[in-house]
C-alpha cells in the first residue's frame, strides 16, 4: 500500500480490491471512474461517476466535495494514481483512495467471491 501524507492531514492510499469495497460502501465516499466514456460503458463499479482523466479532469473534479473522501479507479491503476496525486497535490482534496490494479483486478476479485 502506498501512502502519501502531508502536515495538513491529507492522504493518498493505494488499496486492494477488498479494502476498496469496504471504503466505497461508506455513504460519504465519492466514487470516481477516471477511464474514458467508452471504457466506462463497457463496465463499471456501481455508483461510480465517470470523469475522464484525459478530458478537462481538473475543472470537472472541482465540482466534487473536497471535504469528503474520494475513491478513484481506472483500468489498471496508472491513470487513477496520476488522478489521485493530482487531487491531493493540486486540487485540495484531503483523502483519496486508489484501487490498486484498477478495474481489471476489481473484476477478478468480484469473480472470486
Amino acid at each position: 500500500m502506498t501512502v502519501l501524507s502531508c502536515a495538513n492531514e491529507t492522504s493518498y492510499k493505494k488499496v486492494s480490491p477488498q479494502e476498496f469495497e469496504k471504503i466505497i460502501a461508506q455513504e460519504e465516499v465519492q466514487l470516481i471512474d477516471v477511464r474514458t466514456p467508452e471504457e466506462y460503458k463497457a463496465g463499471f463499479i456501481e455508483g461510480a461517476e465517470n470523469i475522464n482523466f484525459y478530458e478537462d479532469f481538473k475543472s470537472k473534479i472541482e465540482k466534487l466535495d473536497k471535504s469528503k473522501p474520494v475513491a478513484v479507479y481506472c483500468k489498471s491503476g496508472r491513470r487513477s494514481e496520476e488522478a489521485g496525486f493530482q487531487m491531493i497535490g493540486e486540487s485540495g482534496f484531503t483523502e483519496v483512495y486508489d484501487l490498486d490494479g484498477g478495474f481489471l483486478d476489481w473484476e477478478e476479485y468480484q469473480k472470486s467471491k
